[in-house]
């Protein structure tokens, strides 16, 4: 079956169109919150192009609640007579979530989670770079057991660019060295260099706070941004950019 898999975050909405367990077709546009189900209905057909009758399933996350009410209503007006899940509390998952309060937990961060347990096992630790980067742990028995939530790349850099004097919006790349000779390569060794001692740093406490060998844990990067940071991160085990797509094709057959 061909499903069409929409992960819904903050700055960018991810849409992949799935065949079995391969990404066949993926694309990033902006999450645009003005945005109306009549041209999300649009964008997707457009990028669908003729394949858009061949959509056999829908599976959707979100963590922007005004986007998300514009896709229920988009999928009921354009893609009526096709299956369609939208991750929520409610929705099964098969991934216990170990948290104080479940349902505030971003249903991106669960889905990948039941990807993370389902395709590599745990203890797994997931490292998402987005607008936010987060850090979701799954236990040996596959439960989500917690995480973290630090400031995306991108955000960090447009911040810094805003409240520095002497400092100017720059590339995202990766500088030549650490020690920069210029203030571009310096803000880029800051921001590349600097989270990955950062994620390095977390994960490793992480692992210590779960009372494993490091051996043992799959450390997994996805996100957009995961392929600036994944060559300078000695913890990555896999690399995995379609992790919540995969994750939603789970939870669109355990409810089909």
């Amino acid at each position: 079956m061909s499903l069409l898999a929409a992960d819904i975050g903050n700055s960018h909405t991810f849409i992949g169109l799935l065949d079995g367990d391969e990404v066949t077709d993926h694309w990033r546009v902006n999450t645009d919150e003005r945005r109306t189900a009549d041209e999300w209905g649009v964008l997707l057909r457009g990028l669908l192009a003729e394949r858009a009758g061949d959509v056999d399933g829908v599976a959707v996350c979100a963590t922007v609640p005004s986007v998300l009410h514009e896709w229920r209503e988009m999928l009921e007006r354009h893609f009526g007579d096709v299956p369609s899940i939208v991750v929520e509390p409610g929705v099964k998952t098969g991934i216990p979530v170990l948290m104080d309060n479940p349902r505030e937990v971003g249903t991106d961060r669960i889905v990948n989670s039941l990807a993370a347990a389902t395709l590599h096992g745990g203890p797994a630790i997931v490292v998402d770079f987005g607008t936010a980067t987060t850090f979701d742990v799954v236990n040996a028995k596959g439960q989500y057991v917690g995480g973290a939530i630090s400031p995306g790349i991108e955000i960090s850099l447009e911040a810094l660019g805003r409240r520095g004097a002497q400092l100017r919006k720059v590339e995202l790349a990766r500088p030549r060295s650490v020690i920069a000779k210029n203030t571009v390569e310096a803000l880029q060794s800051g921001m590349i260099f600097g989270v990955a001692a950062q994620v390095e740093g977390l994960v490793a406490r992480m692992i210590a706070e779960l009372g494993v060998s490091t051996d043992d844990v799959t450390v997994i990067s996805t996100g957009h941004l995961a392929a600036l940071l994944v060559d300078d991160c000695s913890c990555f085990t896999v690399h995995s950019p379609w992790l919540t797509l995969q994750g939603l094709r789970l939870v669109f057959e355990r409810n089909s």
